[in-house]
């Protein structure tokens, strides 16, 4: 059986949002509208969750002649959610499916039903595995569907993408909330600030948002016959999960650096000294929250305040602040680098979808960093950020966290 005679193509937006998502429905929406203007299109209510319940929401005429206005917004436009299609349990429990049912089938079937042809998933290795489920699925019932979907993560952290969407945005983004935060220095005497960035596994938006933060401070003058020097306002250390560090020593090079600037600025990845939170957390009975895709749940062990409490004594501070900048982040539209690759992937996307070519389309490692169709066997998460990357490394020479 072949849907491509009659074409639908349906959008779903999955996992947590990053600043591409309303930009890419809105690219690809274009791409649509250039090559086949009549087609009819939907989007999934807040990902899995709306295939699973049967929920959508129909592409009139106004949004394909307005789809460009998207880019000035984050979020999705059709809603997100973080559902698992092969956590059964979950889905039961959640009410998106009867006992019984295989969420798999029941999201396959529910495709069949809608008449769906194409199917773009933009979301992270998660979101574009699960769709290759699909896909298999309904092959083996003579079904054709063609998913192509677009990686998209804060953390850039999928193999074997270079550059995910939405990451460039958050790094500029995180720096930019640190921008403001960092004033809060003048608010006591020694005062420490920590500022955790999203990253479960992957440092890169932690290493990449101090660089575009230090490049701000390079802008700005100062003036250091008051409080306001460099020093202050530089960034002090910057613990990712890629690198372990000698507590000691750093407490020992962070105090002399709070004696005499009066503050310190840490950014740290919320993935750093995770393995070492979890197992002080269980040897003293204390369960750790999960997700239904098995992840940590980060909010409920706070390894910002963990990393507070460990440096605040040692440091002798007289005030500490945790600030996280990951909804703030997340939550931004797309910047003018990751407009410009979405718009990119959105071509390659929308002209292999109409090839009958599943996979996701990404800037892939294997094949020089060029931009195109990535097969879906090849997708997975937990890429680590290279820590002996030169230009990560020269930057903690800088600030003194590691030796020339």
């Amino acid at each position: 059986m072949s849907l491509k005679n009659n074409r639908k193509i349906a959008f779903l937006t999955a996992g947590g949002i990053a600043p591409c998502l309303s930009a890419s429905i809105g690219a690809l929406i274009i791409e649509y509208v250039k090559k086949l203007p009549d087609v009819e299109m939907i989007g999934y209510s807040h990902g899995y969750k709306g295939l699973l319940l049967g929920n959508h929401i129909p592409i009139n005429e106004k949004v394909k002649q307005n789809a460009n206005i998207l880019f000035d917004f984050g979020g999705s436009p059709i809603g997100n959610s973080r559902v698992k299609l092969t956590n059964t349990d979950d889905c039961v429990n959640r009410g998106f499916i009867k006992k019984g049912q295989d969420p798999l089938e029941v999201a396959a079937q529910q495709l069949v039903k809608d008449n769906v042809s194409i199917l773009h998933t933009i979301g992270g290795d998660d979101t574009n595995t699960m769709a290759a489920s699909l896909v298999e699925i309904l092959d083996k019932k003579g079904i054709e569907l063609t998913v192509v979907g677009l990686p998209k993560t804060v953390d850039n952290d999928v193999y074997p993408i270079f550059q995910t969407l939405g990451a460039s945005t958050a790094a500029e983004q995180s720096a930019v909330f640190f921008e403001n935060i960092a004033n809060e220095n003048t608010t006591s005497h020694r005062q420490l600030i920590i500022h955790e960035v999203m990253g479960r596994n992957c440092g890169w938006l932690t290493a990449a948002s101090a660089q575009i933060y230090r490049k701000q401070l390079q802008a700005k003058q100062f003036l250091p016959e008051f409080l306001i020097s460099k020093k202050r306002w530089d960034v002090h250390a910057i613990y990712i999960p890629e690198s372990n560090f000698d507590f000691n020593k750093e407490c020992e090079r962070l105090k002399n650096i709070m004696d005499d600037n009066d503050c310190v600025n840490i950014f740290l990845s919320e993935g750093a000294g995770i393995d070492t939170i979890i197992k002080e957390k269980e040897n003293i009975g204390e369960d750790v929250e999960r997700d239904a895709f098995g992840h940590v749940r980060l909010d409920s062990i706070n390894p910002g305040n963990w990393f507070a409490n460990k440096f605040g004594e040692r440091l002798k501070a007289d005030k500490i602040l945790v600030q996280k900048s990951g909804y703030f982040a997340r939550s931004a539209p797309a910047n003018d680098e990751d407009l410009d690759l979405i718009k990119k992937t959105a071509v390659i996307a929308v002209d292999q979808a109409l090839q009958g070519k599943s996979g996701v389309v990404g800037l892939d490692n294997d094949n020089k960093g060029l931009l195109g169709l990535i097969d879906f066997y090849k997708i997975k998460g937990g890429k680590p950020f290279d820590a002996n990357s030169t230009w990560f490394k020269a930057m903690l020479a800088e600030i003194g966290q590691i030796s020339n």
